[in-house]
């Protein structure tokens, strides 16, 4: 079981990315978007975001404790949680998937309030929860320039 925490965690071996490995991550994860889950449908997408996120959760708090640091570079299962939910319903042109890739990066890297806070709560809930709130922050930027637009 371990061995599958661990995998989970680091999102099948995107987190030994040497260079920024949550950046690695969100790229792999608005490239899945483009070429296969635009063509899900929402209800499917959904299902997926949530299995992820609650598998995620419990395998980031229980490898960032084998690890024994609260958030380490390795784990990106987060990243990937928090990009499935900025990409979701967004249109298909490469416009929409850059910004929505770009606005998540600002926001996770800059953690405005209260996304930094959220990195206090205990093991896999502040390893996700930081990056879901950014999402939301991404998402609603994002929607209503497309709305605007």
């Amino acid at each position: 079981m371990k061995i599958l925490w661990k995998t989970i965690s680091m999102f099948f071996g995107a987190g030994y990315f040497p260079l920024a490995p949550g950046t690695f991550t969100s790229l792999l994860i608005v490239l899945l978007y483009k070429f296969l889950l635009v063509h899900l449908s929402w209800p499917l997408y959904l299902l997926i975001f949530l299995l992820l996120c609650s598998l995620g959760t419990f395998s980031a708090g229980y490898y960032s404790r084998e690890l024994k640091h609260n958030d380490p570079r390795k784990i990106v299962i987060d990243e990937a949680c928090g990009q499935l939910v900025v990409c979701f319903q967004i249109p298909q042109d490469w416009l929409s998937i850059c910004l929505s890739f770009l606005l998540f990066r600002f926001f996770d890297i800059l953690k405005p309030y209260p996304i930094r806070k959220l990195e206090k709560l205990p093991q896999g809930w502040g390893i996700m929860a930081d990056d879901i709130v950014a999402a939301i922050y991404s998402g609603l930027i994002l929607h209503v320039y497309l709305a605007l637009k």
